[in-house]
């Protein structure tokens, strides 16, 4: 299933793992681990964030890939399932019986 995986960063945790260098070897390690479709690093609401989207194989993944932000970074994150527009599609023509 494909997932997006949002991770903001506490500026301070940022700032410092930037400065040291480690902001980029984590973030490194993820993307390696997860394999992602996309990824995008974005400033939202005045804080570094990463935009992730990969496909989640189990339910019981999401500590797993949320525990280095969480413990590194002090960050905020969320997983949840994404759409494109052909899932999107195919979910509306089975929710209206048109597919």
């Amino acid at each position: 299933m494909r997932m997006l995986l949002k991770a903001r960063l506490r500026t301070d945790q940022g700032n410092r793992a930037m400065q040291s260098g480690e902001l980029e070897k984590t973030l490194l390690a993820v993307l390696e681990d997860l394999k992602p479709e996309a990824a995008y690093f974005v400033s939202d609401e005045g804080k570094r964030c990463a935009l992730i989207f990969f496909g989640m194989g189990d339910s019981w993944e999401p500590p797993r890939i949320a525990e280095p932000f969480f413990m590194e970074y002090d960050a905020e994150v969320a997983v949840q399932p994404a759409m494109n527009i052909e899932d999107a599609q195919r979910g509306l023509a089975a929710l209206t019986g048109h597919g």
